[in-house]
Formats: C-alpha cells, sequence, structure tokens
C-alpha cells in the first residue's frame, strides 16, 4: 500500500526507489557539451526549494503529451523519445529570463546552450513528471528567434495585478491547455508575487485550479439528465466514470494489480473524495486531480452538474511510469468516447464492474452507498 501511495516519491527513506531501480539502465548515449536545437519546453527541478535548478528541456521533437497519444506512440517509444531528451540546470533565477522566452512561445525555439562538462545519462521516473533522460549542467546559453505569443497569454502574463488562480481560469477559458499554463506558471509568469515553480508542483496545482474553478461553475448548472457511464484505455490504464444526476461529489478508486508497477505481489487499492471542498492533499497524488480535471471538463461542456465516480485500474501493461498526464488523457479519452446511458445506479455500478473487469472496488466506494440511500432537492 505505501508504494502505492509513494509512486517513487520516497516515504521509505531510500535513496533510490527500488521498483525504479530497474529502469536506470544506460542507453548508448555520445557525450557532447553543447547542444543547438529545439526548445519546446521548460523544466524546473524541485530539490532544494527555493534555490532550484532549472532550464530548457531539449530535443528535436515535441514535448506535448496529446501528441504524443495522437501519434499512436507506445511506452517503449515515449519512454526513447524521453531518454534522448536533455535537461538543462543552471541556477533558475539566473535564467528566469530565458526559461519565460521559451514558456511564453506558442511555437518552439531554437537554443544554443554549452556546458560545463558533456551531458549525462540520468534517467528518471516517477509518478507525476514524464521521464528524461539526459542531465547537462549549463554554462551559458542563448534563445535563437523570438517568441511567437497568443494574446491571451499575452494578456495574463502581462498583469501583475492578476492573481496566479485567475490567471489559470482566464487562459483556461480561452483555450489555453493546462499544459501550457503549466509552463507559465513553472517559468514563473503568473500571479502577483511571481517566482518558479517546480514542474512537478506545477502539474498537479495547475490540474487542482482549473478543476476547482470549473466545478463552482458546474454547481449552478442543472443536473444531468440521467445517468452516465464513459469508459477507455491508455497504456495499461483502464479508466471508467460513471455520472449520476445531483449536485457536484466527486470520488475516485485506483486500483494497482498484482505485479503491476506499484501494486508488486498483491492488489492495492486507494480511494479519495469529496464535495464542494477538497481538505488536504490526496493520497492517490496527481492522479486524484488529473481524473477529476477531465470529467469536470466534460461538465464544464454540456453544462450540466453530476455526482462523479472514477475507477482506475493499472495493469501490468503499465510498465514504466509517464506522469499523471496518462490519467488526464486516458480520462479524456473515456469522456469523449461512447456515452452509455443507464436507468438505475445498479445497472451502472453492475456495467462499470464489467468495464473495469471485477467488482470488488465496490466495498471501498463511499459514494456508491450514499447515492443509493440518499435523496437530494434533485430527485424532486
Amino acid at each position: 500500500m505505501q508504494c502505492a501511495e509513494c509512486k517513487g516519491r520516497g516515504f521509505c527513506g531510500l535513496e533510490r526507489c527500488p521498483i525504479m531501480s530497474r529502469f536506470y539502465a544506460r542507453l548508448p548515449v555520445r557525450p557532447s557539451d553543447r547542444y543547438q536545437g529545439a526548445a519546446p519546453s521548460v523544466f524546473v527541478g524541485s530539490y532544494g526549494y527555493p534555490k532550484v535548478a532549472g532550464g530548457p528541456l531539449m530535443i528535436d521533437d515535441a514535448d506535448n503529451p496529446p501528441d504524443w497519444v495522437s501519434r499512436g506512440l507506445g511506452i517503449e517509444e515515449i519512454v526513447g523519445l524521453r531518454a534522448r531528451t536533455i535537461r538543462g540546470a543552471g541556477e533558475a533565477k539566473d535564467l528566469s529570463g530565458s526559461i519565460q522566452e521559451i514558456a511564453l512561445s506558442s511555437s518552439p525555439l531554437d537554443v544554443e546552450v554549452r556546458f560545463v562538462k558533456p551531458v549525462a545519462f540520468d534517467l528518471r521516473f516517477d509518478g507525476t513528471i514524464a521521464p528524461v533522460g539526459l542531465t547537462g549542467a549549463i554554462r551559458d546559453m542563448d534563445v535563437l528567434g523570438n517568441a511567437r505569443v497568443d494574446r491571451a497569454v499575452d494578456r495574463a502574463t502581462s498583469d501583475t495585478d492578476l492573481g496566479a488562480t485567475d490567471a489559470c481560469e482566464i487562459l483556461n477559458a480561452s483555450g489555453i491547455d493546462v499544459y501550457r499554463i503549466t509552463q507559465l506558471m513553472t517559468a514563473g509568469l503568473l500571479g502577483k508575487k511571481r517566482r518558479v515553480v517546480p514542474t512537478r508542483w506545477a502539474i498537479t496545482a495547475v490540474d487542482d485550479t482549473v478543476s476547482t474553478r470549473l466545478k463552482k461553475k458546474i454547481a449552478r448548472y442543472p443536473p444531468l439528465g440521467g445517468i452516465e457511464v464513459f469508459s477507455a484505455a491508455l497504456y495499461g490504464n483502464h479508466i471508467v466514470c460513471i455520472l449520476v444526476p445531483g449536485d457536484w461529489k466527486y470520488e475516485m478508486i485506483e486500483v494497482w494489480g498484482k505485479q503491476s508497477l506499484w501494486g508488486g505481489g498483491s492488489e492495492t487499492i486507494a480511494r479519495d473524495g469529496e464535495g464542494m471542498t477538497k481538505s488536504g492533499y490526496s493520497p492517490i497524488a496527481g492522479a486524484y486531480y488529473s481524473a477529476r480535471l477531465a470529467v469536470a471538463e466534460y461538465l464544464e461542456s454540456v453544462r450540466r452538474s453530476a455526482r462523479i465516480l472514477v475507477l482506475r485500474n493499472v495493469t501490468s501493461e503499465y510498465w514504466a511510469p509517464l506522469g499523471t498526464w496518462v490519467i488526464r488523457e486516458a480520462a479524456r479519452n473515456a469522456m469523449r468516447g461512447e456515452k452509455r446511458t443507464c436507468a438505475s445506479l445498479e445497472e451502472a455500478v453492475n456495467l462499470a464492474s464489467r468495464l473495469i473487469g471485477f467488482n470488488h472496488w465496490r466495498s471501498h466506494s463511499r459514494l456508491i452507498p450514499e447515492l443509493a440511500t440518499q435523496r437530494t432537492l434533485f430527485d424532486f
């Protein structure tokens, strides 16, 4: 259970996660002390905060998970792509101008970087951020070309009286996806008191902020017309969502099967939920907020409110952690997919059990018994 909650964050106190250690294999890399090419995004570490290292992520390819999914890349191909990605590491405050220029641009900028010494292979995995294979300490760096900035991004980042939460909401309402918003937050371009933010923190903060604002809007909408069930699978992550007419409530149940990445030799089940407010950080970690965002986006698009149960079943097919974007995109795929309508809650629960492949998740749910026994104003 501890491994499934930790997901490589070091709760056990060991220097290196024993599960993750099997991924630290060396790839043939030609050492180089310089790079000239595309820098599609930026990365800021969390170690030693607030004195953190940051810099560009450098690769002549996209750093955009929806693009990887649309191209049909498999886990091995994504790991290979990320193993060739270079993470530039320098004092974040010294490189803030360059980092911000890269984050602002709607298309990748080219950079010219000289490293202190040839880049080193250091493939790192965890449950929140996408893996990166190469690291190099930056000696000096030049950004080539000028950033092309979307009008909505320019307005939000130029307004230093606009709070970060409001900026996230405005950008999202303007059609800027959470991946771009995360980059802007990481680079210290949002809010009144601006500072660079570790990427892993920014990912969850943006998912949480945007979905929290969405659910406040959803609370004012009329309820769904009936019970709806959605499902999808991505990289061994099976997602099933049950939506029941009513005011906003959200529950997620995460199941790590035997021999899955964090499950080990036995099945592990984690659960968390909320009403209109959420207290504390979820034990399911970033996946909780990524799935919540996807369902909130759907309810906002149809202008309806609902009570939501999200089931995630992680199988042994998911052999390498790719980051919480997998759950976000899997849940988005589910909400864009076939909608199955059910005449009763029991029918929906039975359907969800068939889609997820087992029914013993039900004993862990607190929302299902509540829905089965309580009546709301929407019932009258």
